[in-house]
Formats: C-alpha cells, structure tokens, sequence
C-alpha cells in the first residue's frame, strides 16, 4: 500500500487491508495496488522515496520539504502540524508548511519517501519562482508540492505538472517479501500511521495518506484496486478519492483499479479532479442529497466502532443539510465480492484467456459482478448517495491483520466502477480516525466531492 518513499522514508511495506493470494502488487501510478495479496518491490529502482523522518536537511535536502513540526505528543502522532494552510482561491492547496523538526523524536516516526530533485522532475521546490501564467493564463496547481504513487507515478503525473504542480517524490508501497498481505517491513524500515506508531496507515497507497496527513504535501496521487486509496484515507484521517473505472488512464489489465488522490481538502481534491478531468468546478449541488445509510452492504461483517463512528458522521451531515437518509424498499444485500475480484484479478495477471471460454471461476466473477450492478443501479434510481463505513475495522499493528479482509467494504466497488471516497469520520478509543465511505453513480465522480466540500463548509475541518 502507499507510503511516500522519499520525503523521509516512506514505508515500502503498506500494510492496508489483509488480501488473500492473489498476484504481484502493482503500485504504478494508474494501476492501482491488489490488496494484500500481493508483493511489491520498493527497492532502490523505487525512484525517489520522500523519507520525511530520516530527511537529510544539508544542502539540496534542506530546501525540500521544510514540513511542519513534528508533534509525537496526545494521540502518539508523527503530526507533522502544518503551519498556516492557504485554503483560498487555487482550491486551497498547502504552499508553506512549517519547518521540520529533524530532532531525535521525529525522525524515526514517519519514514515515508526518498526525495528526487533530478532533472526529470523530481522535487524543484522553487514554489516562490514558480511561474503562476501559461501564456497568460493561470495554472490551477502553479507551486502545489504534490507526491505521486510509486516508482512509476510520474508516467501519470502530466496534467499535474502542466498545471503548475510541483512533483517532489515518489510514496512508498509495499516491499517484497508479503505474500499474504502488504505490511511489515519495507526497504527502508516501517512505515506508520501518523496517529498511532504502532499501527498501519492502510494502504496500498499509505505512503501518500501518511504524507498528506502529516502535511508534507496538500496532494498525493494513488491508485485504488480494491480501496488502497479510500482505506489508507480512512485511517489516517485524510480525504481519499477513487475514481470511476474507466473514466481515466490506467495500466491495470483487468480494470478494477482506477487511478485517485488523496488529499487534506475536498478543495484540494476537486482541483486535481479539474485539472486531470478536464472538467470544470462542479456547481453546487441541490442539497440535501437523498442517501441510503449500509452498515455491511448485506455480507460484511464489520466491528462496532468503525459502523458507529461513519454512522454517526452520517447523521452529522444530515444534521447539517448535506443529505437526507432513506429507507429503501428493500435492504441493500450485495453478493460478496471477494471471489469474484479474486478471480478477476488472477485471470487479468496471468495469461489472456478468450472471454467466450472462461474457466468455472471468471463464469461465477461474472455472475456476482453482473447481480451487483443490477442491484446497485437499482437502487442509485432511488437514492444519490450510498453511505458505508470505510473499512470494517480500526488499522491493525505492523504484525498484520490476520484474516480479516480490510477491503470487504470497498472492493465491491472496483467490482462495480461506481466512484467512490473516504471522508474523515472521527477517532476511535485507540486514537485512530476512521472513514465514512460515500459512493455515487458512475461518472459522478464531481458530484462526490462537492458533496465533500459542503460537509467541509457546514461541519468545519
């Protein structure tokens, strides 16, 4: 999962959700990472790791990254306070965040990435130089430090730096050596939720929740296969977005990945939508939107706190006239998506098999995947919104989440392509935050983050 490898060291190891077996983890930028099944290698090939903890701060370092003071104190963080945010016109992206405090606290905490200020456009930090004109016109992201997943991001990251967005690094993914699911140790040691040490960011995208979350950058792109982005966001408290398969490039063979952002802001986030859209702010939406409130989507088996957490966050934003709760005329019941996107993505890793002759197990995939869609697109004729938790648990410890799958709240919709995204839910008793998922129809991807941005402005954050 994601961790940003260089802005200090980012933790190649991940450590999301507890995906049984299947193929080699890719955390390229578009396409996505398989849920804990998966290995993924995070070594020097890496490219440039931001490794924000054990940052060097001479010479070329020092103008990097000049992050926010590290705060281990209240919830055992590595809160990397960022200082004064400017949350005004460019959608509020971070420009000056606080200076970093390299002292013996923080430097083991976050370990997140490996800084590339190379001529291929790693981390040119002159963000007072930056040219805020193309020819006159302006750059929506002109100077916005921003960190792209894995060794491969920057293949993605062309509208971003046409926009003006600076590229200062490269998040972590798991490293090698997980086969049952992606946590653990990584090239460059662990990398951690910035709220508890002893406790996983998520992933596959943790390198980019922790970086965001720790106020390194506003923005960090990931990839989301089975909830790397929404299940890193969840946990470490941040805003995570995974897009409508198929509305955007991605290298994934099998199309259950979707490419994403991970941001501090709905503001933040609609701006990368913008720029790599193509489309235009969305207006505001006529509020409030009617939503379906599940806690399991009819077979998973989610703990207590987590349903309570997003399902009080749910009422918050009815309290607030954002959405309206429904009842429908029947419960939702999904068909439990593990198998099929299991199969789906062993089929898609392995040689290519002819779609009129698929084996036993693509014959069940396609079955559940096509009961699902039907259910789902009855009932998004009765409601615009489906409210979940994020995942179905608080994060685990690095020794791994034993057989619980972290994913069974959010792959179903990789299965489906709905876009979907993470909104911060409150904290748990062990001082982790949790997430409140918020799916939409396809291609309403504008639609879920302007339903973030009203839940910012009425409810605060």
């Amino acid at each position: 999962m994601d961790t940003l490898l260089g802005a200090a060291g980012i933790d190649d190891s991940g450590g999301g959700g507890a995906l049984p077996g299947a193929a080699g983890t890719d955390d390229s930028g578009g396409s996505g990472t398989l849920p804990e099944g998966a290995r993924a290698d995070d070594s020097d090939r890496g490219g440039a790791l931001l490794d924000t903890a054990k940052a060097d701060d001479s010479d070329r370092g020092r103008a990097l990254l000049d992050t926010a003071k590290t705060d281990d104190s209240d919830r055992g963080g590595a809160l990397l306070d960022t200082a004064k945010a400017d949350r005004s016109h460019r959608g509020g992206a971070l420009l000056d965040t606080a200076k970093a405090d390299r002292s013996d606290r923080g430097r083991p905490l976050l370990d997140t990435a490996k800084t590339d200020d190379s001529d291929r456009g790693g981390a040119l930090l002159d963000t007072a130089k930056a040219d805020r004109s193309d020819r006159g016109r302006a750059l929506l992201l002109a100077g916005v430090p921003v960190a792209v997943k894995g060794r491969h991001g920057l293949r993605g990251a062309g509208p971003l730096l046409a926009a003006g967005a600076v590229v200062v690094g490269a998040t972590s993914v798991p490293g090698p050596g997980t086969p049952w699911q992606t946590w653990g140790l990584g090239a460059r040691g662990r990398t951690v939720n910035p709220w508890r040490a002893d406790r996983t960011p998520g992933g596959s995208s943790a390198g980019a929740a922790v970086a965001v979350a720790a106020g390194l950058v506003p923005l960090a792109t990931g990839g989301d296969g089975a909830g790397s982005v929404r299940i890193p966001a969840a946990w470490c408290g941040v805003l995570g977005l995974k897009t409508t398969n198929g509305r955007l490039a991605s290298a994934d063979r099998t199309g259950l990945a979707a490419p994403g952002v991970l941001a501090r802001s709905a503001s933040d986030a609609a701006a990368w939508w913008q720029v790599v859209s193509g489309e235009t702010a969305a207006a505001r939406p006529p509020l409030p939107l009617t939503a379906l409130w599940s806690p399991d989507l009819g077979f998973a088996g989610p703990d207590p706190e987590p349903v309570t957490l997003a399902r009080a966050m749910a009422e918050r934003l009815e309290a607030a006239g954002v959405v309206r709760l429904v009842r429908p005329r029947e419960p939702l019941r999904l068909l439990d998506p593990g198998p099929a996107w299991l199969a789906l993505r062993a089929a898609g890793a392995g040689p290519s098999r002819s779609e009129s002759a698929p084996g036993p197990g693509l014959a069940a995939a396609h079955r559940v995947r096509a009961g699902n869609d039907r259910r789902l697109a009855g009932l998004f004729t009765e409601v615009c919104l489906l409210l979940t938790p994020t995942a179905p648990t608080a994060p685990h410890g690095h020794e791994g989440p034993g057989d619980r799958y972290s994913t069974s709240l959010t792959w179903a919709f990789n299965l489906s392509g709905h876009p979907a995204l993470s909104l911060p839910a409150g904290f748990g008793h062990d001082g982790c935050p949790a997430g409140l998922q918020l799916v939409a129809p396809h291609g309403q991807d504008a639609l879920l983050l302007a339903v973030a941005r009203e839940a910012e402005r009425r409810l605060g954050g």
